[in-house]
């Protein structure tokens, strides 16, 4: 029991999954990035079907941070175009965190879905749209540049040292919607 009391297993949540025999989506959340694995119990061990990092959409064009809603959501739909020909069904595992509606781990999921996997979820839990692509975050900063465009400095300087304006984050996902799955339609990716 020394990864339950070092907080990194729930043995309940695990048994339940390896009864299940289906793969499980596992979402990890560091301070920069995200990653996304999709990943088969075997009695030799677990086996990591098919894997997404959020450092991977760079290649595709993303500018803004790898952590964010849309971010989850992109990386989650790369890890679902990836796993396409291994896995058609998947259950989400959180391990020892809970699962909260609207958050990061549910906008990945909703990647997951939208990439053609099937996972048992209430989608009232899911995000809307408008939180995918970013919208929120667009509306923040053209709110904090009218009252204090020293903060949105400061907030948005990654963004602004890239030549890139936050406002347009929401046109910024789906640019790099279109090319992560024309990159799948065409097998470059």
């Amino acid at each position: 029991m020394r990864r339950r009391r070092e907080g990194k297993t729930n043995y309940r949540k695990r048994k339940a999954i390896v009864m299940s025999r289906l793969p499980f989506v596992s979402t990890f959340i560091s301070g920069k990035n995200i990653l996304v694995q999709i990943i088969s119990s075997r009695k030799e061990g677990d086996m990591v079907l098919a894997s997404a990092h959020s450092r991977e959409l760079i290649k595709f064009g993303w500018l803004g941070s790898r952590k964010n809603m849309p971010a989850a959501y992109l990386t989650g739909l790369l890890a679902g175009l990836k796993a396409k020909d291994k896995v058609k069904e998947a259950i989400l595992y959180t391990g020892l965190r809970r699962f909260v509606p609207n958050s990061r781990i549910t906008a990945v999921v909703k990647g997951l879905l939208d990439a053609g996997l099937s996972i048992p979820i209430n989608h009232k839990s899911l995000p809307s749209e408008e939180s995918l692509k970013g919208k929120h975050i667009a509306d923040y900063a053209k709110n904090l540049l009218e009252k204090d465009k020293a903060l949105y400095s400061k907030r948005f300087s990654n963004l602004i040292s890239k030549a890139f304006n936050p406002e347009s984050i929401p046109e910024l996902f789906e640019d790099v919607r279109k090319k992560i799955i024309e990159g799948f339609k065409v097998g470059k990716a």
